[in-house]
């Protein structure tokens, strides 16, 4: 997945990846590298085909047939998901050891640390929009308390209106979201754009005053080493006058 990717290009292991999703497009290094097809139920074939020593999978069961195939071939896996910070920091640490990089790995997750925490100082003390942040259209789907998004977005000086439901990304109502009444709306370009064009979305009132406020989703959407550069952009967005 792109976050472990990003993180072993981080933490200086990136000559040795030897195969990765198309998804996985930072750092530039990264897109040299060949494309072995998806990482849900990956092909195993082309993954082998590559030799590696190590395979880093996304958790889910849809992937428990693809490690066993790969243990069965000799091919050693770790299964990481990563919704929160601190599963970032726990599979930064991990991938370290796995790779012989611990204290670059360490120095990685201390950088995003520091970066966090001078953003949630900034936005200390400042005054909270309330904010949906819209992912999907049909069903409509947003980010919720168990997403590093939501993390990041209280970080950088907002309050989620989901910040009540446990999951990552729920499906939600245009009603539910009428009635909760956000401050700004988060979105993608794509995602802004349709919101901004549809009568329907005008039934929330911060669509029909503007404030609907577009977010780099190739920056943002990975829970990996760029957070602290993805705080500092949303802090911007929520707070353009206080936080450059």
């Amino acid at each position: 997945m792109p976050a472990t990717t990003e993180l072993l290009f981080a933490i200086g292991a990136g000559p040795r990846v030897v195969g990765r999703t198309p998804w996985d497009l930072w750092s530039d290094s990264a897109r040299r590298v060949a494309d072995v097809g998806v990482g849900l139920r990956p092909n195993i074939e082309a993954v082998l085909a590559r030799r590696p020593d190590l395979v880093l999978l996304y958790a889910t069961g849809e992937n428990r047939a693809a490690a066993q195939a790969l243990r069965a071939a000799g091919v050693a896996v770790i299964a990481l998901r990563i919704d929160r910070v601190e599963d970032f920091r726990r599979a930064a640490r991990l991938i370290g050891m796995a790779t012989g990089d611990s204290a670059r790995a360490a120095a990685v997750v201390d950088s995003v640390d520091r970066t966090l925490a001078r953003v949630r100082s900034r936005t200390a003390g400042l005054p909270r929009p309330t904010v949906f942040w819209h992912v999907w259209d049909a069903p409509i789907i947003t980010i919720a308390r168990g997403s590093f998004l939501d993390e990041l977005l209280t970080i950088a000086g907002g309050r989620n209106i989901y910040e009540d439901l446990s999951q990552p990304s729920p499906q939600v109502s245009l009603e539910d979201i009428v009635r909760r009444d956000p401050d700004v709306i988060l979105a993608g370009p794509d995602g802004a754009a349709r919101i901004r064009a549809s009568a329907t979305w005008r039934s929330v009132r911060a669509v029909r005053e503007g404030h609907v406020l577009v977010v780099d989703t190739s920056l943002i959407g990975h829970p990996s080493v760029r957070m602290g550069e993805a705080a500092t952009v949303l802090a911007h967005l929520l707070h353009p006058a206080v936080v450059q």
